[in-house]
């Protein structure tokens, strides 16, 4: 039954995939389903990508709430894109690492059901999620894990099949037991099970194998003593039940004790439609024994738990667990009661502390007085604790964890208490491995939703501080309390400071004060975080420098702040610094540095994201500096091919307007010109090159100088444009043909001016007179670039006061919208509204016509160049 729904539609446009993201885990969390949003983001971002990137369509997002779980739903328009099939009929995705289908294949890993449907004008990929508080028909299910993290047993596991009746005697005997024990059947049937079985005689528990035969259900570690008199340690899972006629038996279920996998599982208790409440008895497994019931479904209030228990139950003054590390090198402090929690969670000791027996956590052990041997157990130094016992949890033989219990006074403990704690870590150990596998899962998942939106964040910006800012919010406070980051411009240069965060504001200036004043860390390109002792170091040592100099000046003269700042600084930096190198193509480009307040300590799981962040962030401030510095080139570049600066033209009015297109250009396949030649003449030229973009600008250099330099040399218009034309057939394959307008202008004394002009190919100037009226005034002629022989000729035009010679290349006559184009005569509508108007009203009056003409920008170089002679009244 659908209880919910939301919908909505996205552009197909890249910022889509991130608002899509958004959509998904809004919708998820109003519904109260935290459980499930970070795969259902992960999976919609690759499903949406799929659709507005590669697909290139509106994708259409529907989230349907439902009794067992939630069905995402993501459309596209683009439905004869099928989804590759084998020809056997299976599902084929391809590498992980492909471009696409990596939607399809986490759908398989991830989502409970996935599949596609198809319509006549969308494609529907929709994955189902079921609620995981709802495990319909499973009792008890661990995560997916590899095959190197199963746990081992033989190739031939043999369960041992033993009914045992009313009266303790054993009534079955299956074959697998007589090849784990060496008895027939005929040997054993009949006899007392008590008489085989090597109970472990534990301090603190009552419970024998005659009493855990008259339970209704039990699961345990006990010994077989078999044929050859060797004592066999087993797991057994015992089931009271009874026959036709009502007589009780129980039925045990046995296996190598290191094969115990095959049958652990975590009990629950008897449901009341199964077992009548007046036969049940209390709760006897031993797990729940020592936890209680109903356990606690998260990693931490088990351990919070586990550690209470053990306290109670040895009558000790703390208790603390300790979960290793995955290299087993180390323990992390998860979990402590009579301890400062807050300063020791995540803290870390090594797993061998010291020589000897009771220096590895891998082996109980009991000391009876820290102070005769201090500092062998780190945790506890300077608390107080005189006497403590830890065990060790271990799963199939490998260390996953301490528990270790102590008090105030010495030898409180002895090897009875140590049989007793161990006993509990046992029954425990296994349960804290598997809730422990699930929050990493949980984590990794999270770890993979927050990846994927930083790499979306890191990807959508090209610029280089806003890259610096990103790498630091995202790591504080998510990762780390604070963050600096260091860059290196290239190899002979030394690390600069270049963005300092603090999740506290109050602290960045102080923060950034410090890390100024001490050398930065060492360059090192290997991968992994590295700690880094700078920052501590130096704060306090300011701190105490402060400290003992406010003192110094005595109560009357003391300022009224204090060490205040100092201290606080240093508190801040007081916890674990860690060092991850930025590296990118092969190169460092910087440091990635993140931090801790005080006796606080990174978990590994967050610093595995923050390096795999690292490397994501690295190439995308990469990108960014390679991005600056080819911006800068290509704007310097541009920059040498515009005309310097316009001279001013005695008794003419001269008004420019450039644009190019394309962003980020300054030069396109337009270009204009205006110069001196001689005393009393000047050159001016518009021209526009094929094309537009870098290919088209070289050009436009090339005729721009050429144009200056004959016309210097003394050749006329004709000549000029002659020798120019044969330069740029000498380019070859990169020629490309030019429309050019040149002409020379020469003011005279009477007012006007006296123009000569040839026009090769280009759009014809236009002259307004004073009256209003509008002509060419030039005649048109080959264009350059394509002929090799031309024969051209100028033609002198003269401009009256008050007359203007209006130029323009065709990306203002050709502005288009739909099939309408601007064109000449929309250009001479324009201009006939000039008359009056100044060399620069005119262009501007020009301009504003164009970009009105059509509701998108212009998509095409454009220049006007307008000349006036003013009339007397003007000047």
């Amino acid at each position: 039954m659908i209880t919910a729904r939301a919908a909505a539609t996205f552009e197909p446009v890249g910022r889509s995939v991130a608002a899509a993201r958004t959509f998904v885990r809004d919708t998820l969390q109003g519904w109260g389903l935290t459980d499930i949003v970070d795969d259902a983001v992960v999976l919609t971002s690759e499903l949406v990508t799929n659709a507005v990137v590669h697909a290139g369509t509106t994708a259409d997002v529907v989230c349907i709430r439902a009794d067992t779980g939630v069905r995402v739903e993501v459309a596209d328009r683009y439905p004869e894109r099928e989804v590759p099939l084998q020809s056997n009929g299976g599902h084929h995705f391809g590498h992980p690492d492909r471009e696409g289908g990596r939607g399809l294949l986490l759908c398989a890993a991830l989502a409970t059901r996935w599949g596609v449907e198809y319509t006549a004008t969308h494609k529907h990929i929709w994955f189902q999620l079921d609620f995981p508080d709802r495990p319909a028909g499973t009792r008890a299910a661990g995560p997916a894990l590899p095959s190197s993290a199963l746990p081992i047993a033989d190739a031939r596991v043999r369960v041992g099949v033993v009914q045992v009746d009313s009266g303790g005697l054993i009534s079955v005997w299956n074959d697998d037991a007589q090849e784990l024990f060496g008895y027939p059947s005929e040997q054993v049937v009949g006899k007392p099970l008590t008489d085989l079985a090597a109970w472990p005689h534990t301090p603190g528990t009552s419970t024998g194998v005659a009493e855990a035969l008259q339970l209704s259900r039990w699961e345990g570690s006990y010994g077989i003593r078999g044929a050859d008199g060797r004592v066999s340690p087993v797991y057994a899972s015992h089931l009271r039940i009874r026959d036709a006629e009502g007589e009780p038996s129980t039925v045990c279920l046995l296996v190598r004790d290191r094969e115990r996998a095959v049958l652990q599982s975590p009990m629950r208790a008897a449901s009341a439609d199964t077992t009548d409440a007046a036969e049940r008895g209390p709760a006897t497994d031993a797990f729940e024994v020592f936890i209680g019931s109903p356990a606690p479904d998260d990693l931490d209030g088990l351990l919070q738990r586990t550690v209470e228990r053990a306290r109670d139950m040895l009558d000790g003054d703390a208790a603390y667990l300790l979960l290793a590390t995955d290299d087993e090198t180390e323990l992390e402090v998860r979990a402590s009661t009579g301890l400062p929690s807050a300063r020791q969670r995540f803290a870390r000791v090594p797993v061998e502390a010291g020589t000897g027996r009771y220096g590895s956590a891998r082996m109980p052990a009991v000391h009876e007085d820290l102070s005769a041997v201090p500092g062998a157990v780190p945790l506890l130094v300077n608390t107080g604790m005189r006497s403590v016992v830890t065990v060790p949890l271990k799963v199939e033989g490998r260390l996953t964890g301490s528990l270790g219990v102590a008090a105030e006074s010495p030898a409180r403990y002895s090897n009875e208490e140590a049989l007793r704690l161990q006993f509990a870590a046992d029954r425990i150990a296994l349960a804290v491995e598997r809730a422990r596998l699930t929050e990493l899962e949980r984590l990794r998942r999270g770890s993979l939703s927050f990846l994927v939106e930083a790499s979306d964040l890191l990807a959508g910006t090209l610029d280089r501080d806003q890259t610096l800012a990103l790498m630091a919010q995202m790591t504080v406070p998510t990762l780390a309390s604070w963050c600096a980051v260091y860059t290196v411009a290239d190899q002979a240069s030394d690390p600069e400071l270049s963005y300092v965060l603090h999740e506290d504001e109050d602290r960045i200036d102080g923060l950034k004060a410090l890390l100024m004043k001490i050398d930065p860390p060492e360059q090192v390109p290997t991968g992994g975080a590295r700690s880094w002792s700078g920052p501590y170091d130096a704060a306090h040592a300011a701190a105490l420098r402060t400290s003992l100099r406010s003192l110094s000046l005595g109560d009357s003269a003391r300022p009224s702040s204090g060490p205040g700042a100092s201290l606080a600084t240093a508190s801040a930096v007081g916890g674990e610094t860690v060092v991850l190198p930025l590296v990118a193509r092969n190169r460092v480009i910087g440091m990635l540095i993140l931090g801790k307040p005080t006796d606080e300590h990174f978990r590994q799981e967050n610093l595995e994201l923050a390096e795999d962040l690292s490397r994501r962030a690295a190439l995308a401030l990469d990108n960014a500096r390679l991005y600056s510095e080819r911006t800068a080139i290509s704007q310097s570049l541009q920059r040498s091919l515009l005309p310097p600066e316009q001279p001013e033209v005695p008794g003419v009015e001269v008004e420019v307007i450039y644009r190019a297109a394309g962003e980020g250009n300054e030069v396109g396949g337009d270009f204009y010109d205006l110069f001196p030649i001689r005393d009393g003449a000047y050159g001016f030229a518009i021209g526009d090159v094929c094309g537009t973009g870098p290919e088209a600008a070289a050009v436009t250099g090339l005729a721009r100088h050429a144009l200056r330099l004959l016309a210097r040399e003394g050749f006329g218009g004709p000549a000029v444009l002659e020798r120019l034309n044969a330069a740029i057939l000498d380019e070859g394959a990169r020629s490309r043909f030019l429309t050019l307008l040149y002409g020379e202008l020469w003011p005279q004394h009477d007012g006007s001016a006296v123009l000569k002009v040839v026009c090769a190919g280009h759009p014809l100037p236009l002259r307004l007179r004073q009256d209003g009226s509008i002509e060419a005034a030039a005649e048109p002629q080959p264009l350059l670039g394509v002929m090799e022989d031309l024969e051209l000729y100028e033609q002198t035009v003269t401009l009256d006061p008050g007359d203007v010679l209006l130029c323009v290349t065709d990306g203002v006559t050709e502005r288009r919208e739909g099939t309408r184009m601007l064109g000449d005569d929309g250009l001479i509508d324009v201009l006939t509204t000039c008359t009056g108007l100044t060399a620069g009203a005119v262009a501007a009056r020009v301009l504003r016509a164009v970009e009105r003409f059509a509701a998108e920008p212009p998509s095409d170089d454009m220049a006007i160049l307008a000349m006036r002679v003013p009339e007397p009244a003007d000047s």
